[in-house]
């Protein structure tokens, strides 16, 4: 098959096909390497208004792009390849490389021949003149002399009908950059920037040579629309010479500089410089004034607990600031009671679930990993009957502190049964259940205390152990549904988790106060006990709760928390970050605005006020302590 039959095919081209048509002075394909790592994984149109030869365009083959270019006999080139690319190569099969031939052909004034002729006299001087410059007298007549090379190639067939194809399906305009980029650029739009470079002293004539020049107050006002495109919501790339002016203009901005060499330079020792990639992301904004929208059904389905720090109450205004960004994938890396893993697994994202508490695992394993495996009644009730040996432990070792020594009994009948069930995730929705029927049945869902001191009759209080146990199992089987994706609980450090290259990543890590602890293990021992069998601890005897020693965390203390966000934010510093934190808590807010943009070029705050419903001491559940902002910082 002929290379013209492959393009009328419409099939994909070869990458070697479509490059540029074009030598161009300060082409960008020496920086193609670097350029095209940090454009978005996403965005609308691709648009580029100062196009000359185009080497990122033709590298990233977009589809509807748009170009420009204030040179009209470079946009003809352009025009003429995509609409009658036939005619140009005829034309251009006309030439061959003779010096009179070269001015003969230069002395004439394209704007008075027909496209095809005008684009293929524009090709064929680029080839053969001296290092491939364009550059224009005072009356706007190409005066580059004859660069006397032995074999240019002037007709490149492959190359001329793959880009006619590409530039087909693009919107090729003549014009000012600030006049396209007003009329056509839209939010999430990706805009190059590829400008005439600042003049620095060792190569002042390496630019883009046309009628008109680009001076200081060009690239000010260059800087400004970068600016308003940025508020646009645009993605933006720019690329200059390494000068001040520019670290100036874009001091807000990511700037990398390159090592660069200059092909075409006044003197050979000049053929070397820098030049800057400038990266503006769109700018970002939360808006949680409206009413954040009501979530979708099934992330009401988890079944609800009196879990500490638990966001169930703030999933709206999680997904109202996530939702913002595009993302496949989530890790919550302390994911506590699983509320806010489900309520992404709802949207469809693919769910990593972490935490360092085994129970909060089994709750995960149960609801977010497991997509269909359900737990019957039959299969519940059975759980209930002692068929293997008992080794009694709950009934002896917590006996008269949290529950009846019949519930006691019951608990260990059922342990034995569960280590019994193969099916892992059976495994876990009857671990689960077997962990909320004890939170249920105990006053506040606590194991700080012993006795029932706290009993204030509530249902769940009355309702038999058995009762709660088979309530639990079946609205832990309604919670289970399949989202199509691939979704994980595991139980370990966050800081030794994966990282993944994009996706956000939500942190809801224990919140340090020098007025309160955040043990979770020990309001919680007992049913991490249940979840870890008492593998792996040690139960401190002397205690009158029968606690075994916490699990050392960096967020006991306010050095260790800083020093564990910095970490955090350090290694997830390629996905978009959404941390939930108290006003209440340690870093302070200023403190972790600060940490976050050591990583993030962008960092918000989103406060929201928030009353927790119990109190860190009992004293104080209703006063106004407990009246707080959570804050959700969003790194970008």
């Amino acid at each position: 098959m002929t290379v013209r039959a492959k393009i009328l095919d419409g099939k994909n081209l070869d990458a070697g096909d479509c490059r540029p048509l074009l030598k161009w002075a300060g082409g960008k394909t020496q920086l193609l390497s670097d350029l095209l790592p940090k454009m978005p994984k996403k965005f609308g149109r691709f648009i580029e208004p100062f196009f000359g030869g185009g080497a990122l365009f033709f590298s990233v083959k977009p589809s509807n792009g748009l170009i420009a270019d204030s040179n009209p006999e470079l946009v003809n080139l352009y025009r003429a390849v995509a609409n009658d690319v036939d005619g140009v190569l005829s034309q251009l099969a006309h030439y061959h490389n003779a010096k009179d031939v070269f001015y003969a052909v230069r002395a004439q004034d394209w704007t008075k021949l027909p496209a095809s002729e005008a684009a293929a006299r524009t090709i064929f001087l680029n080839r053969t003149c001296f290092n491939g410059l364009y550059r224009v007298n005072k009356n706007g007549q190409f005066n580059v002399p004859f660069g006397g090379y032995k074999n240019p190639k002037i007709l490149d067939e492959s190359v001329l009908r793959a880009a006619s194809f590409l530039l087909k399906r693009t919107t090729i305009l003549c014009g000012d950059y600030k006049t396209v980029l007003r009329d056509n650029a839209q939010p999430n739009d990706f805009i190059f920037l590829d400008p005439p470079y600042l003049p620095v002293s060792e190569y002042s004539d390496f630019k883009r040579y046309t009628k008109e020049q680009f001076y200081e107050e060009d690239h000010v006002e260059l800087a400004a629309e970068v600016k308003r495109l940025h508020e646009l919501g645009c993605h933006v790339i720019l690329t200059n010479s390494n000068h001040p002016l520019v670290h100036e203009q874009y001091r807000k901005f990511a700037i990398e500089v390159v090592q660069t060499k200059r092909y075409i330079s006044c003197n050979g020792k000049g053929r070397t410089g820098e030049d800057v990639i400038v990266i503006v992301p769109p700018k970002q904004r939360f808006n949680l004034r409206l009413a954040p929208a009501p979530l979708p059904p099934q992330a009401l389905r988890y079944p609800s607990t009196r879990y500490m720090g638990s966001k169930s109450k703030l999933l709206a205004e999680i997904w109202a600031v996530a939702s913002q960004f595009e993302f496949d994938s989530v890790i919550d890396l302390f994911s506590g009671s699983g509320v806010v893993s489900y309520m992404f697994k709802s949207y469809g994202k693919a769910v990593v679930s972490n935490d360092y508490m085994a129970m909060s695992a089994t709750f995960t394993k149960a609801m977010i990993e497991n997509n269909e495996i359900t737990l019957s009644q039959n299969e519940a009730l059975a759980l209930l009957e002692p068929k293997k040996p008992v080794d009694c432990f709950v009934e002896t070792t917590f006996q008269g502190l949290y529950f009846s020594d019949d519930d006691n009994r019951l608990i260990d009948i059922v342990r034995a049964n569960i280590k019994t069930i193969k099916n892992p995730y059976k495994r876990a929705i009857a671990m689960s259940a077997l962990i909320r029927a004890c939170l249920k049945k105990r006053p506040r869902g606590i194991f700080t205390y012993v006795g029932h001191r706290y009993d204030d009759g509530r249902k769940d209080l009355i309702m038999s152990f058995q009762e709660q146990f088979l309530e639990a199992v079946n609205m832990v089987n309604v919670a289970v549904f399949d989202n199509g994706k691939q979704n994980k609980a595991r139980n370990g450090d966050a800081m030794t988790l994966q990282r993944q290259e994009s996706g956000l990543v939500y942190i809801d890590p224990p919140y340090y106060s020098p007025l309160s602890d955040n043990e979770y293990v020990r309001r919680y021992h007992f049913v991490e006990g249940l979840a870890r069998d008492w593998q792996g601890v040690e139960i401190q005897e002397h205690t009158i709760t029968k606690k075994f020693k916490s699990y050392p965390t960096p967020f006991s203390s306010r050095k260790g928390a800083t020093e564990a966000f910095d970490l955090l934010f350090k290694r997830f510093r390629d996905n978009v970050l959404v941390v939930s934190y108290s006003s209440n808590s340690q870093p302070t807010l200023d403190e972790m605005v600060k940490l976050m943009s050591k990583y993030k070029r962008h960092v918000e705050v989103v406060p929201i006020d928030y009353r927790y419903s119990i109190g860190n001491q009992g004293h104080k559940t209703n006063c106004n302590n407990n009246a707080v902002q959570e804050y959700l910082f969003v790194g970008f």
